[in-house]
């Protein structure tokens, strides 16, 4: 006889191995799996670095034997469909596991309710949507992908209370606390991609790097939106090219010096076509997601803020704001994007909000 409470229990738990592995597993999500039998945990997995082997596969792997019999509980559903391993459902069977308990059912056409049936036509029990919101939250880039042909856009902002990221003359460092930067670095490491525009990097050279040791182990993709290639060739960015990733989203008819001269230092160029705001944005998230990305955090500054904003490219918002005041004439955290009624301007629902030292953190989502 099943146990609603029981079931939560140890589906948070699988939720907690998944969440352990956001920005670690594009193209593919973060998935956990426990495996309990006589009451007892005999198996933990979560899916591997670069996608696989998949959680399931690990949590299987750790229970032995011990798993015919038992419950599986996986955060998404079981994958029907061979790909470069084959169908988890497959070896869930093999296994002789009794019954799966799922937490979100897999958006993937290829899965999408098959990984369940197929189970079921097995003989094995299976129970779906057991915390499906809190398991959903930890496939939603990939979800995003499968949806919309797009990563899931996090978009990061610090700024003053008056909505201000640098003075008048550009000074910015450090606006916000060391706890709080301490939190922004463990925000790159949950996110395939961190990405800000070319005129951060001119401004403050920065590595865009989770420097907070052991935190991932994949390593974070560097992304910067640069139409006309001005991304310095010793900026930091591109001086350590070859050991962590940059890509830059430039227009078509770019420089081929330029090109040549960044791909040769490790760059990879992503070409989109001409836009009159400089980068097509909504066909840059769409490169990114064929190219593997599911989760990208953007860092501003306030140009590329604005672009993202008034395409309603942004999922979740993420605000540091700082206890000062600026004025008029400080940076704004987006620039001007063509706002004349306020029914044009992107909504949000407050979800959260956190003290960091003296800097308040409030996470926002966007209003469908």
């Amino acid at each position: 006889m099943t146990d609603p409470e029981t079931d939560a229990q140890h589906m948070q738990s699988a939720i907690s191995l998944a969440r352990r592995g956001l920005g670690d597993t594009a193209p593919n999500p973060s998935v956990g799996c426990v495996i309990v039998k006589n009451f007892s945990v005999i198996g933990r997995g979560r899916t591997a670095a670069g996608g696989r082997p998949h959680a399931e596969t690990e949590a299987l792997k750790m229970a032995g034997e011990a798993a015919r019999g038992a419950t599986v509980y996986v955060t998404l559903e079981p994958c029907a469909h061979a790909g470069k391993t084959p169908p988890c459902a497959e070896a869930l069977i093999a296994a002789g596991v009794a019954r799966v308990v799922i937490g979100a059912r897999d958006p993937n056409p290829k899965v999408n309710g098959q990984g369940a049936e197929m189970l079921r036509a097995a003989g094995i029990e299976v129970t779906e949507n057991v915390l499906s919101e809190a398991a959903g939250q930890t496939i939603s880039g990939f979800a995003m992908v499968q949806n919309a042909g797009r990563p899931l856009l996090r978009l990061k902002l610090a700024s003053t209370l008056d909505g201000k990221i640098a003075t008048h003359t550009g000074e910015s460092q450090w606006l916000t606390s060391q706890s709080a930067r301490k939190a922004a670095h463990a925000m790159r490491g949950r996110h395939d991609a961190v990405m800000v525009g070319v005129g951060t990097v001119l401004s403050d050279d920065p590595e865009l790097t989770c420097r907070i040791a052991g935190y991932r182990r994949a390593p974070l993709v560097r992304i910067v939106v640069d139409s006309h290639l001005r991304t310095p060739l010793m900026s930091k960015l591109v001086r350590c090219a070859t050991t962590q990733p940059l890509w830059l989203l430039h227009r078509n008819g770019a420089d081929p010096a330029l090109k040549s001269a960044l791909a040769a230092a490790g760059a990879r160029l992503i070409e989109l076509p001409e836009c009159s705001a400089g980068v097509d944005l909504p066909a840059a998230l769409a490169a990114l997601a064929k190219a593997g990305l599911t989760r990208v955090l953007a860092e501003g500054g306030g140009t590329l803020a604005a672009g993202l904003l008034r395409d309603h490219l942004v999922d979740r918002l993420e605000w540091f704001h700082a206890p000062g005041i600026m004025g008029s004439d400080g940076w704004p955290a987006a620039q001007g994007f063509g706002i004349t009624r306020l029914a044009q301007i992107p909504r949000f629902t407050l979800v959260a909000r956190e003290q960091w030292g003296d800097d308040m953190l409030s996470s926002f989502k966007a209003v469908a």
